[in-house]
């Protein structure tokens, strides 16, 4: 393009890369992971890379990204149809219920999901909780948004800001963040926005918006587990936390151990989140299955069946390291990176702003989290002294904006609370736009002390 500089005509095919993207997705219905992959080709077309790079950049991302999420996200889900089989969900929301009464049942719906949205996605943990939502209001009385915000709340501020979920690891790997310390934050971050956005907000608008579930549903969802046999809610805990446990473990002993020490090695080793993850795992198959009297048939089937829900999301999240790769191979990064060095924004306002943009384009908060985070890398190494894992958490808190029509999760949530298209804009979306600038205050504000 004549008179355009070389930063000007790169930021320009990205533009039309990212709005192909969206088009392909929304318009054509093209599934996502095609759309990324046709994209990311044309994004090294356009962009004039060399046509064997453009294959091999594309490879390289792709298998970059699933070398590590890829098996990680494998776990977690194994984990979490063991904890849904087992009862355990149910148990950990049952002692809840009983710990905190029928006034406060919301800020223990809260607490529960909390917990479990540790080591679970949004959808499994939505899918495992909502029998609890109905079971809860109806042994209560409460609104169901009263009970059900809460827990929508804590599982989309996991999913978005805490490891090991999709967004944040992969938001670690590109920005070469600490692990444990970003959970930690995370956790400090994530509490005091739940809080807000959920049974603050939910209390709010359950007085506004009053919803009944479908008959057939509460029927099909609200009935008791398999076993009789539940998990002790200790053991439940213990073998949900246990990986997280082992990341912080390892954080702490990085912190006050010296370089080379035989200990810190060993504790890399079991911290790091294939190792913690597959630990939980075995544990879980012994704690969830065979000790609920479960045969070793069944608990393998049921591990098989957590898988497949999964594929279509390890391939988008794939392809979608993919198309990273090419905005950073072929110069995008860089470019975006030396405009925003001459704006004087904030790194972090500009990770949780590109995050956002691209998240009200595609729909999906992972592919918002990955391109925001292939955008915005190059930054750290042009702008010294940004926290990294600050970074990880304001494009996590950028990819939870405005979730409308175009995202999964909004479907998810109306059909199952049964609501028309307005409830679930003046809720669902109202929500989690609330989670993604109160996050963002609360990094910013983080960011003054660490």
């Amino acid at each position: 393009m004549l008179g355009m500089s070389h930063e000007a005509t790169l930021l320009f095919n990205a533009f039309i890369a990212i709005l192909a993207l969206v088009l392909m997705i929304t318009r054509l219905r093209i599934h996502p992971f095609i759309a990324l992959t046709i994209t990311s080709g044309f994004l090294g077309l356009i962009s004039g890379m060399p046509l064997p790079k453009i294959v091999k950049s594309f490879q390289d991302g792709f298998g970059g990204v699933l070398g590590f999420v890829g098996i990680v996200l494998g776990l977690g889900t194994m984990l979490g149809k063991l904890m849904a089989e087992s009862g355990g969900a149910d148990q950990i929301s049952q002692t809840l219920v009983r710990a905190f009464g029928r006034e406060r049942v919301h800020w223990a719906m809260m607490m529960g999901a909390f917990l479990v949205g540790i080591p679970l996605f949004f959808e499994i943990g939505f899918v495992l909780l909502i029998p609890l939502v109905f079971i809860v209001a109806r042994r209560s009385g409460v609104p169901l948004f009263k009970i059900g915000m809460p827990m929508l709340a804590s599982l989309s501020v996991m999913h978005g800001l805490v490891p090991p979920h999709p967004g944040p690891l992969l938001a670690i790997g590109i920005f070469g963040a600490d692990i444990g310390k970003t959970i930690f934050y995370g956790l400090i971050v994530g509490l005091p926005t739940v809080i807000i956005a959920g049974p603050m907000f939910g209390s709010f608008i359950s007085k506004y918006v009053d919803i009944k579930p479908s008959d057939e549903l509460v029927a099909q969802l609200a009935r008791e587990p398999e076993t009789k046999n539940l998990p002790g809610f200790t053991v439940t805990l213990v073998t949900v936390l246990s990986p997280v446990f082992l990341m912080l473990l390892k954080t702490f002993v990085d912190v006050t151990l010296p370089d080379g020490h035989a200990m810190r090695d060993l504790m890399d080793f079991i911290g790091n989140p294939i190792v913690a993850l597959l630990a939980a795992l075995l544990l879980a198959m012994w704690t969830f299955g065979v000790a609920r009297g479960f045969t070793r048939q069944q608990v393998l089937k049921f591990v098989d069946q957590s898988l497949a829900p999964t594929a279509a999301i390890v391939l988008i999240i794939g392809a979608g390291g993919g198309f990273k790769q090419m905005l950073v191979n072929s110069g995008v990064g860089t470019a975006i990176g030396q405009l925003a060095v001459h704006a004087q924004i904030s790194p972090l306002l500009l990770a949780w702003f590109v995050a956002g943009v691209i998240r009200v384009a595609t729909g999906s908060a992972t592919v918002a989290t990955i391109t925001g985070a292939g955008i915005v890398a190059p930054l750290v190494a042009l702008i010294p002294g940004t926290n990294k894992e600050l970074l990880v958490l304001a494009t996590g808190a950028g990819s939870l904006i405005l979730s409308h029509v175009n995202d999964a999760g909004f479907w998810l949530v109306k059909e199952y609370f049964n609501m028309s298209v307005g409830e679930t804009f003046k809720t669902w979306t109202l929500m989690e736009t609330l989670i993604s600038v109160v996050a963002i205050i609360f990094i910013m504000l983080l960011n003054l002390v660490v």
